[in-house]
């Protein structure tokens, strides 16, 4: 079978990436890139996450066939895969639990992204998902369906999705969003905010949208 070195490769770049950046544990989260119009290079469970090497990302069949059977998927495997199956605009997927951006979905309250014009542009409105538990066909299809309407996914109670045409686009997101985040908890502390008038939101989806 053939390895597709450079796409598991890419995929265990990012995840190396997103550790460094603090934005998921070493046995958290969760990342896979679509490549052809059926094989999903995906990081597999149980794998140091800041130290992965492209031999340790697994492969995947568009129907959840594992093809790397000595790699066990990543418990989110299928939800992944609901996702792709949906939507084909999307080829890559980002999943993971960056402190703050998490922290708001425990506390059902939302992130503004309204403060600056990046998260604006980058984000839109982040979604909402009611909980699910991890691992299972519900979260899924819970997921899988939301992320036709938005490509930032709030996780009730578990953390963060992001999609994108490709790895770093999807990794931007979640990078702005966690800043956002941080954001919306220091303008909150200080009780004082200017976020974007509707105006000049409006200005900024004219140019990017």
């Amino acid at each position: 079978m053939k390895e597709y070195k450079s796409e598991r490769r890419a995929v265990a770049s990012f995840m190396k990436r997103l550790y460094r950046q603090g934005l998921t544990t070493t046995s958290g989260g969760n990342i896979s890139m679509r490549f052809s119009d059926d094989l999903i290079a995906i990081t597999p469970s149980a794998t140091d996450k800041g130290r992965m090497k492209w031999r340790e990302v697994g492969l995947m069949n568009i129907f959840g066939e594992n093809l790397i059977p000595e790699l066990k998927p990543s418990i989110e495997s299928e939800m992944h895969l609901a996702i792709y199956r949906k939507n084909l605009e999307v080829k890559a997927i980002i999943h993971a639990h960056p402190l703050f951006a998490t922290s708001f979905t425990a506390m059902k309250y939302k992130i503004d992204t309204n403060l600056t014009a990046e998260a604006c542009a980058i984000l839109g409105t982040p979604k909402q998902i009611p909980y699910a538990l991890m691992g299972t066909r519900e979260l899924a299809e819970l997921v899988s369906e939301h992320a036709i309407q938005s490509d930032v996914l709030l996780l009730e109670n578990h953390g963060i999705l992001t999609t994108g045409a490709n790895l770093l686009q999807a990794f931007d997101k979640i990078e702005v969003l966690e800043n956002a985040a941080r954001m919306t908890l220091i303008t909150g502390l200080v009780s004082k905010k200017s976020p974007l008038s509707k105006s000049r939101i409006s200005e900024i989806e004219r140019l990017f949208r």
